[in-house]
C-alpha cells in the first residue's frame, strides 16, 4: 500500500475514503481509559443517561484520530515525514456508540519546503460524517510530505 507523494497531491482534489468504521462502546471506554480521561459522559452510562444526550458520547479525541486514520491509506501511508499540526478542529455533532463514520479529505494547499528539496508541506481538510451524512468532525492538518523519489539511472562501466 502506498500513499501519495507531495508531487501527486493536487490542490482542490477531494478524496472520498472507502474505509468506514463503527465506533463501539469498547473503543470509547478503552480510549478514554488509556488517555486518562475520566469524563463520565464517556464512561458512565447512568451519568450519561441523566445528561441532555441520554447516552454516552464517544470521546471527541477518538473521533479526531479515527477521522485522520481513515484517511491515511489514501493519502500519507509511507509518504509522510510527519504531522506538523492540526488546526480548526471542530465537532459539530456528537458521535454515539454504533455510529458508523466515513470521511473525506480535500487538499487545501501545498508548498515546497524551504529547507529540504525532497519535501513539501501539504494542508489537508479532513471531514468525518456519521451514517446519516451529518458532519461530526473536521480539521485542517499540516503534513510534511516526501516528494516522489527520482528514478535511479544505471551507470555504464
Amino acid at each position: 500500500m502506498q500513499g501519495l507523494y507531495y508531487d501527486e497531491l493536487e490542490v482542490g482534489r477531494v478524496i472520498q475514503h472507502a474505509i468506514r468504521r463503527t465506533a463501539t462502546e469498547m473503543d470509547n471506554t478503552l480510549f478514554s481509559c488509556l488517555t486518562h480521561n475520566p469524563q463520565p459522559l464517556h464512561i458512565d452510562h447512568q451519568f450519561a443517561a441523566d445528561s441532555e444526550w441520554g447516552k454516552p458520547l464517544v470521546n471527541s479525541i477518538f473521533t479526531l484520530g479515527l477521522m485522520i486514520g481513515i484517511s491515511v491509506s489514501d493519502t500519507t501511508i509511507g509518504t509522510t515525514i510527519g504531522n506538523l499540526g492540526m488546526t480548526d478542529v471542530k465537532f459539530p455533532k456528537p458521535v454515539f456508540h454504533g455510529d458508523t463514520i466515513h470521511a473525506t479529505t480535500e487538499i487545501v494547499s501545498k508548498r515546497k519546503s524551504a529547507s529540504r528539496p525532497d519535501a513539501g508541506i501539504v494542508v489537508f481538510h479532513h471531514r468525518a460524517f456519521n451514517q446519516r451524512g451529518e458532519l461530526v468532525a473536521e480539521c485542517l492538518r499540516q503534513a510534511f510530505m516526501h516528494t516522489k523519489p527520482k528514478a535511479k539511472t544505471k551507470q555504464k562501466a
